[in-house]
């Protein structure tokens, strides 16, 4: 089990392989829930925005050209897909 030190400004810094293990990235903020017995529980705070966006969907499986997306585009607009 880590061990954690606490800073004379009372905080402390979780080690990389503990971030990981919890989800966290860089710039994430974390919500922290006081359980019975003086045990903290991290909780890793769902991103906003695009970065929640991004990753979402699965890796196509075929790469279009900007000619064949823009004629998808255009077919949609029309009405010719769904």
């Amino acid at each position: 089990m880590p061990t954690l030190t606490v800073t004379a400004k009372g905080q402390i810094t979780l080690r990389r392989e503990l971030l990981q293990y919890l989800g966290i990235q860089p710039g994430q903020q974390v919500t922290v829930d006081k359980l019975a017995g003086g045990v903290l529980a991290l909780h890793a705070k769902a991103p906003l925005g695009l970065e929640a966006f991004a990753g979402c969907l699965p890796p196509p499986t075929k790469a279009l050209s900007l000619d064949e997306m823009n004629a998808l585009v255009s077919e949609a607009w029309a009405g010719q897909r769904k």
